[in-house]
């Protein structure tokens, strides 16, 4: 039980989170990612939109990725409220004010607007992506991370 307590090393980590791609291939002949669940959620939310990107979308074969994303976020609470040997907050407390509400407001709508724009999400492009050896995918990933850094190194510090 020790070992399930205390976070594990990133190895070990990496190999499990390596091996969903896989899996999800043989389970499900699906991709891993977690983008496509927003079109499902817009796709349940306005069934009668306008908007092709919404009515065209196959809900019935999408509604993996939703149990997926409720899934995870199931998975976060439960890892961080019992399976820590430390219980961590779910959500810090300084999201709890309006200015960190406005925050994640924010960050959620740029994060949904650059995963759209890059064609999915980080997970997808930089698990399933290079994976399968997808040259758009590897240059999506570098530029995750050099706009990750350029907002923790930059902008990240001048906003808090």
């Amino acid at each position: 039980m020790d070992f399930i307590m205390q976070p594990w090393p990133w190895w070990f980590s990496g190999v499990l989170i390596g091996l969903t791609v896989p899996l999800l291939y043989i389970l499900t002949g699906q991709g891993f990612g977690i983008s496509t669940s927003l079109q499902q959620v817009g796709a349940m939310c306005a069934p009668k939109s306008k908007l092709t990107y919404f009515s065209e979308f196959n809900k019935r074969k999408g509604m993996w990725t939703f149990c997926f994303a409720i899934g995870i976020v199931i998975g976060g609470f439960v890892a961080t409220r019992f399976l820590s040997a430390e219980p961590v907050e779910f959500l810090p407390e300084f999201y709890m004010s309006f200015g960190g509400a406005i925050r994640l407001l924010v960050g959620g709508i740029l994060i949904g607007f650059g995963t759209r724009y890059a064609g999915g999400c980080t997970s997808g492009h930089a698990i399933t992506g290079i994976s399968n050896l997808n040259w758009p995918s590897l240059v999506a990933t570098i530029f995750f991370f050099v706009g990750g850094l350029a907002v923790t190194w930059g902008l990240g510090s001048w906003l808090l």
